[in-house]
């Protein structure tokens, strides 16, 4: 109880980070749930607890259940210490060997020990994401654990869209909707482009990085909750600002964004691999020396 209080105390001193400060390393908390009291609104099968961001279990749609796990996160999330890791602006990771303990909960909130074998795709360059490939299969989770992956949509959302984003570091879940498209959202020397902004309900903090955005009453991956503004400076770390299409520069505090999805797909070739030279292809590509 000492520990838990501790923790407890730490994660509300320092929950005012966005990108990507998350307090404690949540795989060492010992009970699946602790701190949350609204759990059963929420549905966590598929949901991933990373030791210092949330996460779900992915699946592309048409992927056949025999191929390997994939779990989506965060790219500021790419690093797997307490306070994350920043993916240079430009930098690109792709197919790179890495093995990453985590835990994935069931319907019941049970939690499940999994593992990563390879980044499939990682960047903070006009998204945020990174893409984890898993040494079981969708099959073998399945069978094992009793959990089923999440669909990743593949068109993009509509404004107004109710969501649900349910965070597997603080085993908790917000419910609010898509109040707008923003055409660019700067954050210190990162550009997220398209990115979501949420009506007031969803007041995500640091720790809920990486968790799905979900649409409501679906299965349905439709986007990833990435950063908010918790100062209210402008283009700051932790503090973005939103830039229009004919560079007028707004920022509000406490005005929480998450970043689309379905533009994996341009990228997605028939085996279900992630082409970066595939003709249409919207994802970042690694610089060229």
């Amino acid at each position: 109880m000492k520990i838990f209080a501790l923790l407890l105390t730490l994660s509300l001193a320092t929950s005012a980070y966005a990108i990507p400060k998350a307090p404690f390393d949540a795989l060492k908390v010992k009970s699946a749930v602790q701190f949350n009291d609204n759990q059963a609104a929420y549905d966590f099968e598929g949901i991933v607890k990373l030791s210092n961001c949330s996460g779900s279990l992915i699946r592309f749609s048409g992927q056949p259940t025999t191929s390997k796990a994939l779990v989506l996160t965060n790219g500021h999330c790419y690093s797997s210490g307490p306070f994350g890791g920043m993916i240079k602006p430009g930098e690109v990771i792709v197919n790179s060997p890495v093995k990453r303990s985590m835990k994935i909960f069931d319907k019941q909130m049970k939690l499940f020990p999994i593992t990563t074998s390879r980044v499939v795709y990682a960047a903070m360059t006009d998204t945020d994401i990174t893409i984890y490939e898993l040494t079981q299969s969708y099959d073998e989770i399945q069978n094992k654990f009793n959990i089923q992956s999440f669909d990743l949509d593949t068109i993009k959302p509509s404004l107004g869209t109710n969501i649900e984003i349910v965070s597997g570091y603080w085993d908790r879940g917000y419910s609010c909707a898509i109040d707008a498209f923003i055409f660019n959202l700067k954050e210190g020397a990162w550009l997220f482009k398209d990115s979501i902004r949420y009506t007031a309900t969803c007041d995500t903090i640091g720790g809920t990085s990486g968790s799905p955005i979900i649409a409501k009453g679906t299965r349905h991956v439709i986007a990833i909750n990435n950063t908010a503004n918790e100062g209210g400076a402008r283009c700051t770390e932790n503090n973005p600002c939103e830039v229009s299409e004919n560079g007028t520069i707004t920022s509000a505090r406490n005005a929480k964004y998450g970043q689309q999805t379905h533009n994996i797909y341009s990228c997605l070739s028939p085996d279900f691999s992630i082409d970066l030279d595939r003709a249409g292809c919207a994802l970042a590509k690694p610089a060229k020396n």
